[in-house]
């Protein structure tokens, strides 16, 4: 039956500006009936409805942020700005505060550690706002009233209820809170994935999308009253009709629905895979933006709907729009069982019902619409076809054969690719290569890498070498089944090399491990496959820079204090002094370090920087010792001294100053009262350090790495979920610029003690998509322990 006007949703206008996926949209205060949209191509833009037509045009562009934006909400109107002010907040971790007629911020909040992905404002200028550093934070103006601790994962939505004081936060832990003046009155679990939505209903009800494919309805006293099931893929954003409790939401399966009395009433695919955002305007027209750049309006008005040309150039887009079955939106597909066109003649049982047919070898997706009383074609399946692969024949491409030839979308208007591949290959490797070939972005490199697994169902040929060399040194170790049995090391240690201390193996005769028989002492039978066994993480002991050459150190502190000012100089005694310290704590000699020779040792660490390398050269080496680690740590020295190192790792200093300050900090660690003020300081050392990862020096970036590490060892003994936050999200940040291969190694051991038997630091190390940037390393040839180490990680993730 054909439906009145009321009650189906049709294009209303396509709005083009943002160059990049669109993120989040709000409706807006001022001008009536618009609304704000924000986008990772970094800028917000204010919106008005046409007075003449059907559309809307921009009004201004805001820039603020130095990367994503990713939210947006409106902060109501004040005495002092009447039409209010539109909150932003972004990647860059701050969030910009614009009002409705400046293109540039009017102040910026700052205080979150990660990305912010969610805002939402209450009355008398409060905003909440979520990151990926696990907490949300509530502000006054220009000001954090306080922080919200208690998620273990990325926070991706907010909400501030009606009634005061009461705030919601949904989080990748899968769990929603309730918070009360700051602290948390209750949880609501249910979800079985990330929490990604979060909409108020009234005074007592809210509802929840997640990345579960569901949506929940929930009373604020606790229970669920409802869960509402249709879309097939992770659901991003919900967003609630004018008073009523109908509500429409987005995700990841290219649609939009529409609920009307607790069931969906409508599905609206869109040529694009990502449906982030959507927002309702006050006249009930539906507005979403997705991973095309593209916002489009929906309503239920007929003298808004789009001409007939608008809407047949949006069916044509979508007709166009390449599906891959791999998503799983279209169910399990066999190109082989499919109907031909006739079975369009059939008409759906439901709105939004999906129908695969197949014409001429290709297959291509319907969806019926109910107010229209036909199939619309919603795009091409790909990859569906493949009968060259399943022949298990070799497939030419470019001359040369290969076991499959995969054909690759990135996007729906532009040209595909072909990716040629042999099960003999690196699946990481290939898609690295096919990127870099393409010129594509690295972005999608796990995208297609686990397509090329997915579809090669895993088919890899275990190519293991036998060569297996310690990660720090190269050394060989010991693998079972690698040999006849007889090895030379026992588990190398993978930072000094040595043969490791094992309890019970009689002083280091090769302990009874894996591929030995405990009856006969041969090796037993084993694959040649054998597991490589993980020697790399968690590590229980601080990793230092020993490395040191007396006679050159005290020969460039003579030099330099030659040419030193007179209030600095050292007397010829003063360099005996600290000669007789280096032989004292590079264990030449069996002395302790006595006071005088650490206040030597200060007056020369104080020395203007250009010319102080050569003494904190020395107090790098001297902190090892228990007697000056104890007299510099202890606590009523320890405020000077942290003073000093951090002064050096101003970024704009001198790169060997701040080098000698990071190994400085990393040698801390060795004694109890180092690590205790190391751990004290945890939040200001952390935060400067990471500024030294700006110089591409790649002996200070394996010194931060190391630095990050050794925290990583504290903190896997302490469970202290703040600090594994800061030193992921070090880990993340510092991942995007290193280089290096051992700093990369040194990050990746530290990643792996950081999420050791914790599942709230793996969840978080997942919210915050470190697993997808330390991919690329899982096919690093050399040296073999990146590679190693990197899939132990991925394993935990």
């Amino acid at each position: 039956a054909m439906a009145g006007e009321g009650s189906t949703f049709r294009l209303r206008c396509s709005l083009l500006g943002h160059g990049q996926d669109v993120r989040g949209l709000t409706r807006g205060l001022f001008p009536e009936g618009g609304f704000v949209s924000v986008s990772r191509d970094r800028t917000a833009r204010l919106w008005a409805p046409d007075g003449l037509n059907r559309g809307f045009t921009e009004m201004h562009c805001m820039s603020g942020h130095s990367n994503f934006v990713s939210c947006v909400c409106i902060i109501p109107p004040s005495d002092l700005y009447p039409r209010g002010l539109i909150a932003t907040g972004g990647n860059d971790h701050n969030i910009c505060i614009f009002t409705v007629d400046n293109p540039a911020p009017l102040y910026v909040l700052k205080g979150h550690k990660n990305t912010v992905c969610s805002l939402s404002s209450g009355k008398f200028g409060t905003l909440l706002s979520g990151s990926w550093d696990t907490t949300a934070k509530v502000w006054l103006n220009d000001r954090c009233m306080m922080t919200l601790q208690g998620h273990t994962a990325a926070i991706w939505a907010v909400k501030i209820l009606p009634e005061q004081g009461l705030m919601l936060t949904g989080s990748a832990d899968k769990t929603i809170k309730l918070w009360k003046a700051g602290r948390c009155e209750r949880t609501f679990t249910g979800h079985e994935d990330c929490v990604r939505g979060l909409a108020i209903l009234s005074e007592m009800e809210f509802l929840s999308c997640a990345n579960d494919a569901s949506v929940r309805r929930w009373q604020i006293s606790g229970e669920c009253l409802q869960v509402y099931y249709g879309h097939t893929n992770y659901i991003y954003s919900i967003s609630v009709f004018p008073r009523c409790k109908d509500f429409v939401t987005t995700g990841e399966d290219r649609s939009l629905r529409i609920w009307k009395q607790g069931e969906c009433a409508q599905t609206i695919r869109l040529p694009a895979q990502s449906v982030w955002c959507c927002c309702v305007l006050d006249n009930g027209d539906i507005v979403v933006g997705a991973s095309d750049g593209i916002i489009r309006v929906f309503t239920e008005s007929l003298e808004r709907t789009a001409s007939a040309e608008e809407i047949q150039a949006f069916e044509n887009e979508l007709a166009q729009a390449s599906i891959d079955p791999k998503t799983g939106d279209l169910g399990d597909i066999n190109a082989d069982d499919l109907p031909g066109r006739e079975h369009l003649k059939d008409p759906g049982t439901r709105d939004g019902q999906t129908r695969l047919i197949k014409d001429n070898g290709k297959v291509e997706a319907y969806q019926w619409s109910v107010s229209e009383g036909r199939w619309i074609k919603i795009g091409d399946v790909v990859g569906s076809s493949g009968a060259t692969q399943q022949t298990s024949g070799k497939v030419l491409f470019e001359g040369k054969e290969y076991d499959y030839v995969f054909t690759i979308d990135v996007n729906e208007n532009g040209p595909s690719y072909k990716l040629p591949y042999n099960i003999t290959d690196d699946p990481w490797l290939t898609a690295y290569n096919f990127l870099q070939k393409n010129d594509l972005n690295p972005m999608f490199l796990d995208q297609v890498a686990k397509f090329i697994m997915d579809n090669t169902k895993g088919q890899t040929l275990l190519s293991t070498s036998n060569q297996f060399s310690d990660p720090f040194t190269g050394a060989g170790r010991y693998v079972p089944g690698s040999s006849s049995g007889s090895s030379t090391i026992s588990g190398a240690d993978p930072f000094t090399g040595a043969g490791r201390y094992v309890p019970g193996s009689a002083s280091n005769a090769v302990p009874p491990v894996g591929g030995v028989d405990p009856f006969t002492g041969m090796g037993a039978y084993q694959s040649t496959a054998a597991k490589v066994e993980n020697i790399y993480f968690p590590k229980k002991d601080a990793v230092t820079f020993d490395q040191a050459n007396p006679t050159q150190i005290l020969g460039k502190l003579k030099e330099l204090n030659g040419i030193a000012a007179e209030e600095h100089k050292l007397t010829e005694d003063d360099l005996i002094i600290l000669e007789k310290l280096l032989s004292a704590t590079c264990n030449t000699s069996a002395e302790t370090p006595t006071a005088q020779q650490l206040q030597t040792l200060w007056r020369a660490v104080n020395w203007p920087e250009d010319i102080v390398f050569p003494a904190l050269d020395i107090l790098r080496l001297s902190v090892r010792h228990p007697t000056v680690n104890e007299n510099f740590c202890s606590e009523k020295e320890h405020v000077q001294f942290i003073i000093l190192l951090l002064k050096f790792l101003n970024p704009k200093g001198k790169q060997a100053n701040q080098l000698l300050a990071l190994r400085a900090l990393c040698n801390c660690f060795v004694s109890h009262a180092g690590q205790k003020l190391m751990m004290e300081q945890r939040d200001e050392i952390m935060t400067q350090a990471i500024e030294t990862k700006s110089g591409n020096n790649k002996n200070i970036h394996i010194a931060l790495a190391t630095l990050t590490l050794n925290y990583a060892v504290c903190l896997h003994k302490v469970n202290n979920v703040e600090g594994k936050a800061q030193c992921l999200s070090v880990i993340s940040t510092v991942m995007e610029v290193v280089q290096d291969l051992e700093a990369i190694f040194r990050l990746l051991v530290a990643l792996g003690t950081l999420i050791s038997d914790d599942t709230n630091a793996v969840q978080l190390a997942k919210s915050l998509g470190v697993d997808s940037q330390i991919k690329k390393y899982a096919s690093v040839s050399e040296p073999a322990k990146v590679k190693e180490c990197c899939r132990f990680v991925l394993n935990l993730l």
